[in-house]
């Protein structure tokens, strides 16, 4: 299809035609009447006015044409030149008034960029905590501040990461929050990055969160490190008190314990109905609280690290069928069904055994308190990537789910009555032998503790190879 210049000069050409095939025609009879040189004028005045139409109307489509594109192409500093007074002009004029405009509107948009821009590096640089931004792979982008203080010279390195003390766990969680497209926070005493600042040593937790554009598409992640120094150095001391009272308290407690126990045979004179009731309810009660000093010992040295662990290959149906004998008892009376599910031949996990048996033990005792009769519990094992998971699924009366953020707190609000230390110990010991654990529970559906253990290196044996 022919464009507007196309049919314009089609039309002129026509009609330039027309005029020439008219005068042709009426050249004979003018040339009769005398008029033969107003046939040829005629024809002359057609090509003058075809072509005269031609240049002064295509020639400022053209124009108008050239600056719109330009204009349209991102050069809002052009204006087209078009000074005539007629449809062209006005045209031109309206032209000029948009590419303002439009100016105008890209130079606010920069501006107001501009702005945010400094505006979030003002936020970003008043974080008193350190915040690192990276790129997918690990390298920085931007620090703030406290970053640069942390880093030191470094700060200005792309690569500090991969140079820098604790860079490598920034590293991992950078991976991981990347791969598993969401926040990732580490916990516990193995995530804590040890960091020096001029001569003093700090602690950090970190927290590492993938960033996106509003389209989804990742632009990095936003790694921010929190000052646990002072908290760590609190809980120490509150370890260390905990330990050492529990300790003076332990002669006390045992003193009256043995009190209780020569009164309750007898050895203080024959004692009433009452008061044999008294003191057998107080025998009770102060071998509850020698449970609770025990646990509070233990948990002490847990965190302080003194206990010293004896690592071995353990077979994982064995342990948990020797979990299942030691409670076989407890379960009858309720007449609950234990039962364990795991292959013989699973792959050997590596734990001290004493440990690993506390863990279950405590696990399975909450199990056995808080399934109704003829209820069931699991015991279970599985090999997942590297480790070996553990369960333990009870069909009981189940967690809130408000307490399960803080289940494994010491003296959680779960057990009223336990000491509420078992599965803060379950937790420390777990998390010290290189596993992780975690609950699901809902009211009236049961509860399941899963915890993980490295599976055990597997001996290199060598073959003697004969020759010949």
């Amino acid at each position: 299809m022919l464009n507007l210049s196309q049919r314009l000069i089609l039309g002129c050409a026509l009609l330039a035609g027309l005029t020439a095939g008219l005068a042709i025609t009426t050249r004979h009879a003018l040339a009769a009447a005398g008029q033969s040189r107003f046939a040829w004028m005629m024809v002359v005045a057609a090509a003058v006015v075809a072509v005269g139409t031609i240049y002064f109307v295509l020639r400022p489509i053209g124009l108008l044409a050239r600056d719109t594109r330009r204009i349209a192409e991102g050069n809002l500093e052009h204006r087209a030149e078009c000074r005539s007074h007629d449809n062209f002009g006005e045209i031109a004029s309206e032209l000029n008034r948009i590419a303002v405009r439009l100016r105008e509107l890209h130079d606010s948009e920069a501006g107001r960029r501009q702005m945010e821009f400094q505006l979030s590096d003002a936020v970003l640089q008043s974080i008193f905590e350190p915040i690192i931004v990276t790129d997918g792979k690990g390298q920085i982008l931007k620090v703030n501040q406290a970053a640069a203080e942390l880093l030191g010279k470094a700060a200005g390195d792309r690569m500090a990461l991969t140079n820098t003390p604790g860079g490598e766990k920034i590293l991992s969680a950078i991976r991981d929050a990347v791969s598993m497209q969401k926040a990732v926070a580490t916990e516990g005493e193995a995530s804590l990055l040890p960091m020096h600042i001029g001569s003093l040593e700090r602690s950090y937790r970190l927290r590492t969160t993938p960033m996106r554009d509003t389209g989804g598409r990742l632009l990095g992640t936003v790694t921010t490190l929190e000052d646990v120094t002072t908290l760590q150095d609190t809980d120490r001391f509150k370890t260390q008190f905990i330990s050492v009272a529990s300790r003076k308290l332990r002669d006390p407690l045992l003193q009256l314990r043995r009190g209780l126990y020569a009164l309750g045979q007898g050895f203080g004179g024959k004692l009433l109905p009452l008061q044999a009731e008294l003191v057998s309810a107080a025998s009770v009660e102060s071998e509850k609280l020698d449970d609770l000093m025990a646990d509070l010992i233990e948990v002490a040295e847990l965190d302080a690290g003194r206990i010293q662990f004896k690592l071995e290959s353990l077979r994982p149906s064995q342990i948990l069928s020797e979990a299942r004998d030691r409670f076989c008892d407890d379960a009858a009376k309720k007449r609950l069904h234990v039962d364990v599910k795991a292959y013989a031949d699973l792959t050997l996990v590596q734990a001290d055994r004493r440990a690993l048996r506390s863990i279950l033990d405590n696990l399975l005792s909450n199990a056995i308190r808080y399934t109704p009769p003829e209820g069931d519990i699991l015991l279970a094992a599985e090999e997942i990537k590297n480790a070996v998971q553990f369960t333990v699924r009870d069909t009981g009366c189940g967690i809130e789910a408000d307490r399960l953020g803080s289940i494994f707190d010491r003296l959680n609000t779960f057990s009223e009555r336990g000491s509420g230390l078992g599965l803060a110990m379950a937790r420390r010991l777990v998390e010290q032998l290189g596993g992780q654990i975690a609950v699901e529970s809902r009211l009236e559906h049961g509860t399941t503790f899963r915890f993980t253990l490295p599976v055990a290196a597997v001996p290199e044996v060598r073959h003697p190879v004969e020759v010949g």
